[in-house]
């Protein structure tokens, strides 16, 4: 009984699978179905080929002087197909994003640029989820996915760093709100959300350093909270006057 590794590949064929048996010495060929396999080393226990190119699963066998060997089962892989990802963008920290495709059942690895590799959790043949990996500095990497159909490329996922807010003005408005303010800072073309405390506020992004938010009805001091993908910033405080009388 001879046993291979790996037992599956690239339709493309092209890797290199070690046969392990018996009595293997001095072999003359081995099959993957009907197609010669180019055997690139040879001993008493081991027949090392390069598998051919493929479809499906193929029997394989390794003749010696002796005969063929009981076949075993190689299959082959269609190469990986990566269509989307559900987030494009997240904080240097990592974050997770579901990547939609085919053919991802035996996937392995996926690479966030020179950023890192991760392993993915396999959902179903169309769907993983990853978890990035963290980034020392923000920017946009190619993402790439191995399975053992072969790996794959043109997705792109952008690092963010977490926002900065440096300044409000004005930072005092009347308890019905409807002040608008201008927030100060980096990191804020991405703004996703912003809070007045725990109560979501409308606002308007200027440009990367500037937004326009405009009070909810409140009371007290409470945090302005600005969120974008990269994080929050929780630095700034408004403040809200009683109506006199």
């Amino acid at each position: 009984m001879v046993t291979l590794n790996p037992v599956r590949g690239p339709q493309a064929g092209g890797n290199s699978v070690v046969i392990t048996g018996t009595n293997l010495s001095g072999a003359v060929s081995v099959k993957f179905g009907t197609k010669s396999a180019a055997i690139t080393g040879n001993t008493a226990t081991t027949v090392t080929v390069t598998a051919p190119s493929g479809n499906g699963a193929v029997p394989v066998t390794v003749t010696t002087a002796g005969g063929p060997t009981s076949p075993v089962n190689y299959t082959y892989i269609a190469q990986p197909i990566k269509t989307s990802l559900s987030d494009t963008s997240g904080p240097l920290t990592g974050a997770t994003t579901t990547i939609s495709g085919a053919n991802l059942t035996t996937a392995s690895s996926v690479t966030f640029g020179s950023v890192g590799s991760v392993t993915p959790t396999v959902v179903s043949d169309s769907t993983l989820n990853v978890t990035a990996p963290t980034a020392a500095t923000a920017g946009t990497v190619p993402v790439s996915l191995t399975t053992s159909g072969g790996t794959t490329n043109g997705l792109f996922f952008t690092f963010l760093a977490a926002p900065v807010t440096s300044g409000i003005s004005p930072a005092t408005g009347p308890e019905a709100g409807g002040t608008a303010s201008t927030v100060t800072g980096t990191g804020l073309t991405e703004t996703t959300n912003v809070t007045y405390g725990a109560t979501t506020a409308a606002y308007q992004v200027i440009d990367d350093g500037t937004l326009i938010t405009y009070s909810p009805p409140g009371t007290g001091t409470v945090t302005v909270n600005v969120t974008t993908s990269g994080g929050t910033a929780s630095t700034q405080s408004f403040t809200y006057v009683p109506s006199p009388g």
